[in-house]
């Protein structure tokens, strides 16, 4: 069934998403942060992912392409994001399943996943989703299972002080600038929850996160 909930398209704005890998690896160094996220992750061939919110399937090509034997899966919930993803896939020549869904009612069952990875997801949710999308997460990962999450963090620098007083008004940010995600994932029942690194960007201060559901 389609999801019919509220959502914030990719840069904003619809007319943007066309240029969404350009206007990203402008802003970002957006394949380094992937990497670094991937590596964070520490993925086994054996393990199923989720790209949670993966957009155009980015994040996810990079996984397979790291690690051919994992079986990698991809959920958003923008129809036009995932026909521009599915594209991408196709070229590549990989296999990735890609899923239009709502991250706050996903389509798996208890334990379907070793790692889920979200990279510039949770910004575009609300507080309320932001919740229920953790807990679901919780939901899906197997015990010992990890959520690793690359998004916009606690600005660190008066420049990414600045940018992010202009991105709140267009995103769901204040979670984020506010140094609240680690406690999100922990209401939700992760445990060893940290922020792993920060980095200024031309964006703003991007963060890495890691949280591991208990054994």
């Amino acid at each position: 069934m389609k999801p019919q909930t509220r959502f914030i398209p990719a840069m904003h704005f619809r007319w943007l998403t066309p240029y969404f890998d350009v206007l990203t690896n402008w802003t970002l160094p957006d394949r380094e942060l992937k990497e670094r996220l991937i590596e964070q992750a520490e993925i086994r061939p054996q393990h199923k992912v989720l790209d949670l919110g993966c957009g155009t399937a980015t994040l996810a090509l990079l996984i397979k392409q790291r690690h051919a034997e994992a079986t990698v899966i991809g959920i958003d919930i923008d129809t036009e994001i995932l026909k521009i993803a599915r594209r991408k896939v196709q070229d590549a020549g990989v296999t990735i399943a890609l899923h239009e869904a709502t991250s706050v009612r996903l389509p798996y069952p208890d334990g379907a996943f070793d790692r889920v990875l979200c990279s510039f997801a949770m910004h575009h949710l609300t507080h309320a989703d932001k919740r229920r999308a953790s807990a679901e997460v919780f939901r899906v990962l197997r015990p010992g299972g990890e959520l690793h999450v690359l998004d916009f963090g606690k600005p660190h620098t008066a420049y990414c002080l600045s940018v992010s007083f202009v991105l709140r008004w267009t995103e769901e940010l204040m979670e984020n600038i506010q140094g609240l995600l680690p406690r999100i994932f922990q209401d939700a029942g992760f445990i060893d929850v940290e922020e792993t690194s920060q980095r200024a960007t031309l964006a703003g201060t991007v963060s890495t996160y890691s949280a591991r559901k208990p054994s």
